[in-house]
């Protein structure tokens, strides 16, 4: 991969200086439009030269971060996704794939990564502003910027290729639709609500709450048969995905609703830490977005979805913040409504205008300088997951040079060292982590009965030590002859009859095309707490139900028997029983199953 170099920092602050500047002195006469044989008013007619000019600047400012600012571990992941286009994911629908992929096909390295998402992000921009139809908003338009730069993470999803990115902008085009739709019920604007439905599902699972919530707020939908049509469309588009779930035993949906483990319940990490980030995503803007939330009626119906959308996020992760703590980005779909929201109602509140006005710059002057920090390390008050990457693949790979890599439970580093080194990775999952996208496809057939350097947090015998620009200490110990079966599949069959102190059953399926040697394998069970957290693991030594069998056949399942042993802790929940390979750690090998 190409490697950027810092010069661009210049260019950067310049363009960030510009705009900062433009937002305040941009002339009241630009806010005329580009005359009728403009290109620009071509593709967009009736668009302001001031706002064309803003938007351009943003996607400019976000082209010129997107190349100077390595990747974070997320976007190597999913850069990792789109080497191998599929209908999904471990972790996620297939659009943010889909975007690296198409990107990368025009520009090598980080741009390539986020191009995508610069061209999404002021999309997302542009419909805001055209669901917006006040006539006195061409006065407004610096206000709008303001607003909707001023929005944290709206702001960084302005260039990071995440799912969230994909979200923003489809919602907001979703709503753009969903307004025609309401104003002209025809064929036309079904099909293509149905398309954007769908884009919305492609993008992030979160996308159900967007459209459930305009739903509910019209429910008189259920007996148009127009919206009828567009479910109907948006069902056969998501078809793909619901295959490739039913293909890979619904892998994504598990692992999201039973698979994670779970803390206990703790009100401030949880419950006021999910208030936190309702302040969090607007910042010293929050207050007087709020109050134009709470001072917005519902006169039309459009309005009113956009009060059920933003109420009906706001409350359904309050209430799961009694369950599990809330990551911020998952209620950012609220920033469409809410800059439509507010934007409607600045141009009528004189007061409310100027206080998000003033504290919207002093939000942009932040965010500009946090950005300039993901660059140049120097002047960022936090070591962020963009400094550091790029010296310590270089280090490790002056090193070892081409040798593949096999990093222990990191599904963040395997796919970072990859990208800037071009040499193969694997991660290698145990039952002291989780299951991700290396847990299900075909990745280790790259490394198997390779040589490789086996990199973990364990010093023993360790060959190499590797310690990260964070102080984290790695060890890297070489494997000649590596040799993992991470994909074979433990299934208790009838769990209801498991009983501790017990002898009890369960299968092993080999999905590999050979056979697998008895004598390679060794067996395990975790024992876990309601909340899914392993406490105690032991060892157990089953026996094949045909006391002939010595190898796994390939494709085919042998049944064994086994002892359940009795844990020291009380009353377990759950267990799970794992794999180990060839003296490798045990993995993640079967399904969590209650015993209660």
């Amino acid at each position: 991969m190409l490697e950027n170099g810092r010069p661009f920092i210049v260019k950067f602050l310049n363009i960030s200086i510009s705009e900062f500047v433009i937002l305040n002195v941009v002339k009241t006469n630009s806010n005329k439009t580009f005359p009728a044989d403009s290109f620009s008013s071509t593709i967009m007619p009736g668009l302001p030269r001031k706002f064309l000019v803003l938007l351009g600047l943003v996607f400019l400012v976000n082209v010129v971060q997107s190349y100077c600012t390595p990747l974070i571990f997320d976007e190597a992941y999913y850069w990792y996704y789109a080497q191998n286009l599929a209908w999904g994911y471990f972790d996620h629908p297939p659009m943010v794939a889909l975007m690296v992929k198409l990107g990368t096909l025009l520009f090598n390295g980080e741009l390539g990564v986020r191009l995508v998402s610069c061209i999404l992000s002021v999309g997302a921009l542009l419909f805001i502003w055209l669901t917006i139809d006040n006539p006195q908003k061409k006065k407004y338009i610096v206000h709008f910027f303001v607003l909707v730069f001023s929005m944290a993470l709206f702001n960084a999803y302005g260039f990071f290729t995440l799912p969230d990115t994909p979200l923003l902008f489809f919602t907001a085009l979703f709503l753009w639709v969903y307004k025609h739709f309401l104003q002209h019920s025809t064929a036309l604007w079904a099909v293509l609500l149905g398309l954007v439905m769908a884009a919305l599902m492609y993008s992030k699972y979160h996308a159900v709450l967007v459209i459930l919530f305009v739903l509910i707020s019209n429910l008189r939908l259920v007996t148009n048969k127009y919206a009828w049509l567009s479910v109907i469309v948006a069902l056969l588009c998501y078809t793909p995905h619901f295959i490739w779930l039913y293909q890979n035993d619904f892998v994504t949906v598990n692992y999201h609703l039973f698979e994670r483990p779970n803390d206990p319940y703790n009100f401030t990490k949880y419950t006021l830490g999910f208030f936190v980030n309702l302040v969090a995503i607007f910042g010293f803007t929050c207050p007087w977005i709020y109050w134009s939330l709470l001072k917005t009626r519902k006169p039309d119906q459009f309005t009113k979805a956009l009060t059920y959308l933003t109420y009906g996020i706001i409350i359904f992760f309050f209430i799961s913040s009694f369950n599990r703590r809330i990551q911020t980005q998952w209620i950012i779909a609220i920033s469409i409504p809410l800059a439509i929201i507010t934007f409607r109602f600045m141009m009528q509140d004189e007061t409310v205008r100027k206080w998000i006005f003033r504290m919207g710059l002093i939000n942009i002057f932040i965010i500009l300088y946090l950005r300039i920090g993901l660059v140049y390390e120097p002047i960022s008050p936090i070591f962020y997951e963009t400094h550091g990457n790029k010296e310590w693949v270089k280090d490790l790979h002056l090193k070892i040079g081409d040798t593949p890599v096999v990093f222990e439970n990191s599904y963040r580093n395997a796919p970072m060292y990859e990208f800037y080194t071009g040499v193969p990775t694997f991660s290698l999952n145990n039952d002291h982590y989780r299951r991700n996208q290396y847990s299900i496809d075909g990745s280790e057939e790259r490394v198997r009965h390779k040589k490789i350097l086996y990199i973990s947090k364990s010093a023993a015998d360790a060959d190499l030590i590797l310690p990260k620009s964070d102080s984290t200490m790695y060890y890297g110990k070489y494997i000649d002859d590596f040799e993992p079966y991470r994909k074979l599949k433990t299934i208790i069959a009838s769990p209801e009859s498991v009983k501790i102190g017990k002898e009890n059953t369960f299968k092993v399926y080999n999905p590999y095309e050979y056979s697998i040697p008895l004598d390679k394998l060794r067996f395990n069970v975790s024992f876990m707490t309601e909340n899914k957290s392993k406490k105690e693991r032991w060892r157990i030594n089953p026996k094949p139900v045909n006391p002939n069998t010595s190898k796994l056949p390939p494709n085919d399942t042998v049944a064994f028997t086994f002892k359940l042993p009795k844990p020291q802790m009380h009353d377990p929940n759950f267990i799970r029983i794992g794999i180990s390979e060839n003296g490798l750690r045990y993995g993640i090998n079967g399904k969590t199953t209650s015993i209660k």
